[in-house]
């Protein structure tokens, strides 16, 4: 009895395990679309002793989410970056500044690009 007892909670344990770790994961990204913008992208990440901390390169602000949520908060910061520095018009991605100007022009080669750039930034 006690061994299935043992059994059990090891099986529980590791699906708690697999649980946390799978939302912990930040989403999925489509990499040209992400290398496309990322020179753009007014945040970074570095290291420090503690783990990993998000800096704005325009405004020097910085914040330390514990490193279990960090790549989460570096979603919302994407998606909360491009819901106003994005626009999307067809096949055409377009990156604007902080005065709503244009920077640069992004030609989306397949649909899978486009729809990524729709659910990830919500546009």
């Amino acid at each position: 009895m006690s061994k299935r007892i043992f059994i059990a909670l090891i099986f529980v344990f590791a699906f708690l395990s697999f649980i946390a770790f799978k939302n912990a994961l930040p989403e999925a990204k489509n990499k040209e679309v992400m290398n496309a913008i990322a020179p753009y992208f007014p945040y970074k990440l570095e290291k420090t002793l503690k783990g990993l901390k998000i800096i704005n390169t325009k405004t020097g602000e910085s914040e330390e989410p514990s490193n279990s949520v960090v790549f989460k908060r570096v979603d919302e910061i994407e998606k909360k970056w491009g819901k106003s520095h994005l626009k999307l018009e067809g096949a055409i991605l377009i990156i604007l500044d902080d005065d709503k100007k244009i920077i640069k022009k992004i030609h989306l080669n397949d649909k899978k690009a486009i729809d990524f750039v729709h659910k990830f930034f919500n546009l």
